[in-house]
């Protein structure tokens, strides 16, 4: 699998017992399949934790025994350049994840990996897919990967699977882009690893790229708090994972049904994820896929608002 050689390398060094995955917005969910293989599966420490933080409170652990996994698109997020060079300073061994092999990030990272964006949905994928597969080689040579073959062949036929599913989600697309058009705010449902799928949508797709009041709300949660704010005519986007917490969605599913609320559900056995990737690594594909699809419903979105998804008031043009 890609990245052996890399994290036999680092193993040749040093043994490694921790494992943290760091960035800000889109990128620090983009890390989060990885954080989630490795805390579901392996004795291995892993975090998952915001750059600005991880500079201010730092894990005492940081050291030559740990893996720094950081992420940023352009390369040039201030906080996670920082938290990629106090890793380092710290003995720790880092990983940087990003489009622009020149940025300041890749300046600071020991190991650059740069991967794809603007070209296709799949290159869209690259980051999460990269960090996904770093974890599962990390967790291969320190304690091994059961199903570690079935997920070789799951990242080989993931870019297809990305832009048939991208295809397919099109006039589902234009559906929730009437829905939504003129819904305010959004609540943006997920569990398991779809968690950070449902928050990147609510914090960067509708909050930051189209300025809609949103909020992330794990599945399980919800019945905890927020179903008080349940009603017809509610907007809520429902992430259904085809995997382990799939009973936690579809509680919620029924639940808002019984409402009448405005609801939209991607659901990741609508495109047929067992089939394509067995059902002994599925819950780990679910947010790549759903990520794609996601990025067609925002398209679609920003077309029928009129508000393109590059628009800012702030980011780029503040200092702040």
């Amino acid at each position: 699998m890609k990245f052996k050689n890399l994290i036999e390398g680092i193993l040749a060094k040093n043994e490694i017992d921790s494992v943290y995955f760091v960035g800000c917005g889109a990128s620090k969910a983009d890390l989060y399949p990885g954080f989630y293989f490795l805390n579901r599966n392996t004795n291995i420490k892993s975090g998952h934790i915001t750059a600005n933080e991880f500079n201010y409170d730092t894990p005492k652990d940081v050291g030559k025994n740990t893996i720094v996994i950081s992420a940023s698109l352009g390369g040039t997020t201030p906080e996670t350049v920082e938290a990629t060079r106090k890793a380092r300073e710290l003995g720790a061994a880092t990983i940087t994840l990003t489009n622009d092999g020149d940025s300041p990030i890749a300046k600071e990272g020991e190991h650059v990996i740069v991967h794809g964006f603007k070209n296709s949905y799949a290159e869209k994928l690259e980051k999460m897919q990269y960090c996904l597969q770093l974890a599962i080689e990390i967790a291969n040579q320190i304690e091994g990967v059961d199903n570690y073959d079935n997920f070789a062949k799951g990242f080989e036929k993931l870019p297809e699977v990305a832009e048939k599913a991208a295809k397919i989600a099109e006039a589902d697309a234009r559906t929730f882009a009437d829905k939504f058009s003129e819904a305010d705010p959004v609540y943006v449902l997920g569990s398991g690893p779809n968690l950070e799928v449902a928050y990147s949508t609510s914090l960067c797709l509708l909050l930051e790229m189209q300025w809609i009041n949103s909020a992330s709300i794990h599945s399980g949660e919800f019945f905890h708090g927020a179903l008080e704010i349940t009603d017809e005519n509610v907007p809520f986007l429902l992430f259904m994972t085809e995997g382990k917490t799939r009973k936690l969605d579809e509680r919620l599913l029924t639940f808002l049904l019984r409402f009448n609320t405005n609801l939209s559900v991607i659901d990741g056995k609508y495109y047929g994820l067992i089939a394509e990737f067995g059902s002994d690594v599925v819950d780990y594909f679910n947010p790549l896929v759903l990520t794609t699809v996601m990025r067609v419903y925002a398209e679609r979105l920003a077309e029928k608002r009129g508000h393109a998804l590059t628009k800012r008031r702030y980011m780029w043009k503040l200092n702040y």
